[in-house]
Formats: C-alpha cells, structure tokens, sequence
C-alpha cells in the first residue's frame, strides 16, 4: 500500500489511493448516484480519486440516457464534472463494454479502457477500494 506525503501547505495529512467500482446500472437502485456523491466527497479530502466501471456500470456512462419513464433525473452528465474536482482517472472494463455492445464513442466522458488483467493490477495498487 502506497502513501505519499501532499506537498501543500493547506493540508498536511497522507494521500491514499481510494477506487470506487461501479458495478451497477444507473437506475433501479441508489449504488450509482451514491457512489458519485462518495467521489465528490472524497475529492474534496485531496485524495487520489479513481473509478472503475464494470459489469453493468458500464452503463452509468453512456451517453443519451432517457430517464423519464423512472422519473428520475439523468445524472450522467455529472460525470463531465468530475474534472474541476480533480477526477481525472476512470477506467473502464473493455469485456464489459464489449459484453454490452458499446465503445469509448458511446461513453459521456473520456475513459481508459482496461482488459481483466490490467484492472486487476490497477485494484491492488490502490490503499482503499469502494464497490457499489
């Protein structure tokens, strides 16, 4: 487990590395708007902040979602906001996308596609890792 000392005077504390796994659709259940609220918070804190789609999650990204049959509001553009909060790292599980017909072109934000393997590697890198 890695720990690197911020070199800011604002915060004098240890960054560790937190990954929130998406695993789930965007609607039907509260994991994915909770999730993104968890990122947001966490951003805030200045940690190293990562998120990994998979399996269903896939589908929190894709781009034109009509939520009005739900009656729930679309929050996928959120993820466009991601950026000003320092979020920068998303990956997405290429056998995932593959599974659900869909490609970087369909996705509201710009990902790194990973096979199994490399999300593996990239899991135990990290301090801290969230499912939802």
């Amino acid at each position: 487990m890695s720990e690197e000392m911020y070199e800011d005077d604002e915060y004098d504390g240890v960054i560790k590395k937190f990954m929130y796994v998406n695993r789930k659709a965007p609607y039907g259940t509260i994991y994915a708007l909770e999730s993104l609220e968890v990122v947001l918070i966490g951003a805030a804190f200045d940690q190293d902040i990562s998120l990994a789609f998979v399996d269903d999650g896939v589908y929190q990204l894709k781009k034109g979602q009509d939520t009005k049959a739900t009656e729930i509001k679309n929050f996928s553009p959120t993820y466009r906001a991601l950026e000003m909060y320092d979020v920068e790292k998303l990956y997405v599980s290429k056998d995932s996308m593959d599974e659900r017909g869909l490609s970087v072109d369909d996705l509201v934000v710009p990902v790194e596609v990973l096979s199994s393997e490399q999300m593996a590697d990239l899991m135990e890198e990290q301090d801290v890792i969230f499912s939802f």
